[in-house]
């Protein structure tokens, strides 16, 4: 038997096999190298100094500088209410009644009392005459008649009381209408016909003619800015011409629930709106308007822990950093910035949220500028019809094809 020295091919592979699966198995553990990042496009805007345009403004409502609330003297149960909301009234006119049954009853009651005193001051009149004539002949002392004249002048107080008691009633009797003390509007009705009332109970609601006012409310970190005598100006809800005017008047306390301020507001009757319109004040004392200042767009702005941030643009390096900002305010859509940057920087004004610092950006050129309006809606007409041509086309070949 010979032993042949030379391997034959299949004993060859089985010998390699081994080596072959090592590196496979170091090739696909190795990992890729990462592709490059690709370099963004930004948007850049230069920062500027632009004047604010935005105003503060408040919502405010025309009022009557003096509304009253009426109601009777006395108590009793409304039969009658002639008032009605938005009724236009002269001082003297009848609003509403009570039931005046039970004044007059008692009216005539006085009055029986009057009579009844008038009757005994008569009677000791009588008497104190009669004693007088006995005295002058010195059949009575004097004593006695100055026990009648003492009779008299009592009687005589009694009688005047009853008579003011008369008057008193009779005052009751006519305080169960209800009248209107000067001219205006009827702005309310707090209680219907039928219904018991106590002396004092609001029935209804007057704005007199005369001055107006508009009355709106200031937060408390503004009200230390108002004060009285500054010019405020007034427009109407629904527009027209600005009224100027002046503050009259501002709370000392804070509303309960609100927490807020009232301010009244001194217009001139002739230019104010109609009573109760919804009016925009703007306090001149609060306005900014014309304040030169630096403004971004919000989309400029990104949160970088609690700080507001915005990326800077180095043009040496074509890179980017970021930069810590304060915000002021708001001016309409954009954002006022108190410190941070400086007139001249480039700033992103989009995409802020896919960089990082230090890293490289191309400046975004646009290539094309936008069609002016009229050549657009030239395009559009000129598409709807060979829209139109095309669906009276397709709709033919589908009628053939039907046939």
């Amino acid at each position: 038997m010979r032993t042949s020295s030379a391997l034959r091919p299949v004993d060859r592979f089985t010998r390699y096999l081994p080596l072959v699966g090592v590196a496979a198995l170091l090739v696909a553990c190795s990992r890729p190298e990462p592709a490059p990042e690709p370099v963004r496009s930004v948007k850049l805007m230069t920062v500027g100094v632009s004047p604010l345009e935005a105003q503060v403004e408040y919502a405010g409502e025309v009022r009557a500088r003096i509304e009253s609330r009426l109601g009777f003297r006395v108590a009793g149960k409304i039969i009658k209410r002639q008032a009605e909301l938005g009724q236009r009234v002269k001082a003297g006119d009848v609003l509403a009644q009570l039931d005046p049954k039970d004044y007059q009853l008692a009216t005539e009651a006085a009055r029986a009392q009057v009579a009844a005193a008038a009757t005994q001051r008569d009677l000791a009149a009588a008497d104190f005459k009669r004693y007088a004539a006995l005295k002058d002949q010195n059949f009575i002392s004097g004593a006695e008649l100055e026990r009648r004249d003492t009779t008299l002048k009592a009687a005589q107080a009694t009688l005047d009381q009853a008579r003011a008691q008369l008057a008193s009633q009779g005052n009751q009797a006519e305080y169960t209408r209800l009248v209107a003390d000067a001219s205006g509007v009827i702005t309310g009705i707090d209680a219907e016909p039928g219904q018991v009332v106590s002396a004092g109970t609001p029935v209804v609601r007057i704005a007199q003619d005369g001055a107006r006012d508009v009355v709106f409310v200031v937060p408390e970190d503004k009200v230390g800015l108002m004060a009285v005598g500054q010019e405020v100006m007034v427009r109407g809800w629904s527009g027209g011409d600005s009224i100027a005017g002046k503050v009259r008047e501002v709370a000392a306390s804070a509303d309960a629930s609100t927490r807020t301020f009232q301010v009244k507001v001194a217009i001139d009757r002739a230019e104010s709106p109609a009573l109760g319109a919804t009016v925009y004040v703007t306090p001149k004392a609060l306005s900014h308007a014309g304040t030169p200042a630096i403004k971004l767009p919000t989309s400029a702005l990104r949160q970088e822990g609690q700080a507001t941030a915005v990326w800077v643009y180095d043009p040496a390096s074509s890179t980017v950093k970021s930069q810590v900002i304060q915000i002021a305010t708001a001016d309409g859509n954009e954002a006022v910035v108190a410190s941070g940057l400086a007139p001249g920087m480039q700033v992103v004004s989009t995409g802020v949220h896919v960089l990082s610092p230090g890293q490289k950006v191309t400046v975004y050129q646009q290539k094309y500028a936008p069609a002016p309006a009229s050549t657009a809606q030239q395009a559009t007409n000129s598409v709807a019809p060979a829209s139109s041509a095309g669906a009276s086309a397709a709709a033919a070949a589908a009628s053939a094809s039907a046939k």
